[in-house]
Formats: C-alpha cells, sequence, structure tokens
C-alpha cells in the first residue's frame, strides 16, 4: 500500500511540483492550499505524513503544526521559505519532525520523507528484527517504563506520556546508552541516520522538550545532563525487561 502525503501550501505551482515528484517515488500524494481545506482532506482520509507550509494564508503552519502535533502522532515535515535557524527552532518545538528552507533539492526531501516514515512505521511489530529481541526489551529507569515495541512512555505513577516521534526515538537512544557520553553528532546519526550540521539545533530542541516531559525540574535536570564541550548523558540506571 503507498504511503499517503498531504502537501500543505498556498503556492499552486509548488504543490503540482511536489505532487508530481513524490508520486513518481510511489508516493500517494495530495494537495490543499491552507489550514481549512487541510482538516477538511484529513477528515476524508487520514495520512501518514503532512508536508506543510509556513507561510499560509489564514492560520499560519505553526499553528497547524501545533494543532497536527496535539490530535495526531502523524509525521510532519515543515517546507518553507524561512530559512532562520529560529524558524527552524520554533517549527520543532510545536512538535515537527523534520524543516526543510526552500529552495531545496527534491531528492534531499524525498530522503526526509522517508526517514521521518521509516521512524513513524518503527511502531508495527515487524519492524523489529526477531534475532535482536533486546531491541524490543522494555526500559525502567526511576519508575519510568519506555517501551520500544508499543513506542509508549509511562510515568512512574503508569499515566502515559505523549512524545513526538522525535522525542521518542531521542529517549531510546539515551535510555539503550545510559551513563555514555554522546554527542550531537552520535544522537542525530542513531535518530535521523545523518550527522549534526553546525547550525542544527534541533538535538537541543528536542531535549528541551524531552526535558519538560520527564525532569522533575527542567531548569535542573536530574535525567538527561549537559557534558559541556560533548553533548548529552542520560544518567539514571536502565533496566530491561
Amino acid at each position: 500500500m503507498a504511503e499517503r502525503l498531504l502537501v500543505v501550501d498556498d503556492e499552486e505551482d509548488i504543490r503540482e511540483l511536489l505532487a508530481d515528484y513524490l508520486s513518481g517515488y510511489g508516493f500517494e500524494v495530495r494537495t490543499v492550499g491552507n489550514g481549512r481545506q487541510m482538516r477538511a482532506a484529513l477528515e476524508e482520509s487520514p495520512c501518514d505524513l503532512v508536508l506543510l507550509d509556513l507561510g499560509l494564508p489564514g492560520e499560519d503552519g505553526l499553528t497547524l503544526a501545533r494543532e497536527l502535533r496535539a490530535n495526531s502522532s502523524l509525521g510532519i515535515i515543515i517546507v518553507t521559505g524561512r530559512g532562520q535557524p529560529v524558524d527552524r527552532i520554533i517549527g520543532l518545538e510545536v512538535g515537527a519532525d523534520d524543516y526543510i528552507a526552500k529552495p531545496f533539492e527534491l531528492r534531499e526531501l524525498v530522503a526526509r520523507v522517508r526517514s521521518v516514515l521509516r521512524r513513524i512505521h518503527a511502531a508495527a511489530p515487524a519492524a523489529a528484527p526477531a534475532a535482536e529481541p533486546a531491541d524490543d526489551a522494555r526500559l525502567r529507569f526511576d519508575g519510568w517504563t519506555l517501551d520500544p515495541a508499543a513506542r509508549s512512555l509511562h510515568r512512574p505513577d503508569r499515566q502515559p506520556v505523549s512524545l513526538t516521534t522525535g522525542e521518542f526515538d531521542l529517549l531510546t537512544a539515551f535510555a539503550r546508552n545510559p551513563n555514555r557520553a554522546l554527542s550531537r553528532d552520535e544522537l542525530m546519526d542513531m535518530i535521523h541516520h545523518r550527522e549534526a550540521g553546525p547550525y542544527d539545533r534541533s538535538i537541543d530542541v528536542q531535549v528541551g522538550r524531552l526535558r519538560r516531559k520527564i525532569e522533575r525540574d527542567p531548569a535542573r535536570p536530574e535525567m538527561i545532563k549537559s557534558v559541556r564541550g560533548v553533548g548529552y548523558i542520560f544518567a539514571p540506571r536502565v533496566c530491561q525487561e
């Protein structure tokens, strides 16, 4: 079954270009021009990933990204002409899985779409090879339970915690490598299969979001600690089940 993409962009020529190009790679592509049409399209038929422009008429893309993330776990890639680092950081803060600035190489966009879809579909039971059962083992730390197979996180009081795809993959990378200082490049490779660029702060952004969800005091983190000049270290003792 073809993976389903929804392009949300107010420029008709961009919509047509992306629809034609991505369809050539086997994706099922629909296009809309604003937030109202996006909601109608998703109500009519769900999709796996949304390619979302920021400069939309009416509601902007950041508002729509925040709404999508609050109500679903589908993939979100922001595709926009706003290329400033602050725009990228805000986009990731509101829950986008990735961000690509116009103009961009179409082949790079395909690679990013596939990368996000791989992470989303990793929730399927068949995604983990039978020869490596440890990859499915539940991980416990400080009373928390992280289940990679079910892609779920539960607090010590057993209440579920909602994580974006990127947040879940980052926490899993940390929990599988406890008490080991990990650089941003290592973390980027673990969750995105690419190195961090010199101005790429997506790991820092996701760490900040994770801290707000799992730390008692995000301003004084006890689990995800910063290591000056290196990156981060996951401090709790982790047990596998």
